[in-house]
């Protein structure tokens, strides 16, 4: 129980200590629900709310606490804008990136929904920043969606970010997604089809032409070339066969370099890392039994707050630090 404790306050100092401004009143009350809740799922690596309320070293009986994370869950006026977004605008702020390097991908979640999350690459790690829950099984969201969330996570990126980079698997391959990250100044790197028309010159081949006669560990690149019927671009298109593929892969960017687009490109997969730790590996979202899209989203900024402790506190072992060094003016 002593660690437990040693858990909660620890929580509670990284909740009070990044959170950018004062907690009174019923906003008070509520982030000290949060805290708990973080703070439940750590310890129990689990979701569901029964087993988060066993795990909080509070003096008060199981069936209230209970209570209190579902009345938190279902209250409507917990947004992400008072209750996630303000710790991930001051995570981004301390860490003081010169280039972001990001992610997107989706992922199940309790009953019948997707979560689409855009995940910072650090130090070997997905690190949550924006997401969206929607109902569906396992399959594409319209590109209208991947363009909201980039918008929602722009204003979060710090002035001294000098470079920022988007990586997306064949699903975001989207033109408008291109030419709004392009509209940003964003670098983007994202798979595509073997079987996209490109343009060279006005004249239309597939892009799987690029891959004849490449040996594999090798890629090659064709710059200024437009995509698809609408012709966006001008875009770099690349097709790579990696020494651990079984085929070769093909990529558009906005980069000119093929070897810096593959080599950006392979940082994806460390998204996989975030959904495995909040799935199987780690906090069993997937089992949660709830099916609404926003209570899911709530409980989700505990355990995306939580995946960031274990982060900060465990894993990279600066979290004392990181608390004590960027306390909010």
């Amino acid at each position: 129980m002593s660690d437990c404790r040693t858990t909660y306050r620890k929580v509670k100092e990284f909740v009070k200590c990044l959170y950018p401004g004062e907690l009174k009143g019923n906003l008070h009350r509520n982030m000290n629900t949060l805290t708990a809740m973080i703070t439940g799922i750590i310890i129990g690596k689990e979701t569901q709310l029964p087993q988060i309320a066993t795990n909080v070293p509070e003096e008060i009986k199981l069936p209230s606490t209970e209570k209190r994370f579902k009345r938190l869950i279902i209250n409507e006026n917990v947004t992400e804008q008072t209750f996630f977004l303000p710790f991930i605008q001051r995570v981004l702020i301390n860490l003081g990136l010169e280039e972001m390097v990001l992610a997107i991908d989706g992922s199940l979640v309790g009953r019948g929904c997707i979560c689409l999350m855009i995940s910072l690459i650090y130090k070997q790690r997905a690190l949550p920043l924006v997401f969206c829950v929607v109902k569906g099984k396992k399959g594409h969201l319209p590109e209208e969606t991947h363009i909201e969330l980039v918008n929602k996570l722009r204003p979060l990126i710090p002035e001294s970010t000098q470079q920022v980079i988007f990586l997306g698997d064949g699903e975001f391959d989207g033109t408008n997604l291109q030419q709004t990250l392009d509209g940003f100044g964003w670098k983007y790197v994202s798979r595509t089809s073997s079987n996209i028309t490109i343009y060279a010159d006005d004249a239309p081949f597939q892009i799987e032409m690029l891959a004849a006669m490449l040996p594999k560990g090798h890629c090659k690149g064709l710059q200024n070339c437009q995509i698809t019927h609408k012709k966006y671009g001008p875009v770099t298109a690349v097709a790579w066969w990696g020494d651990d593929q079984n085929e070769p892969i093909f990529l558009v960017t906005n980069f000119l370099s093929a070897p810096k687009t593959c080599n950006y490109y392979s940082m994806r997969f460390t998204i996989e890392t975030f959904f495995s730790d909040q799935k199987s590996r780690g906090f069993n979202i997937d089992k949660s039994h709830l099916s609404c899209p926003h209570r899911l989203t709530r409980l989700m900024y505990a355990s995306c707050l939580a995946y960031l402790w274990i982060i900060f506190f465990w894993y990279l072992g600066i979290g004392d630090r990181f608390v004590q060094t960027h306390t909010p003016s």
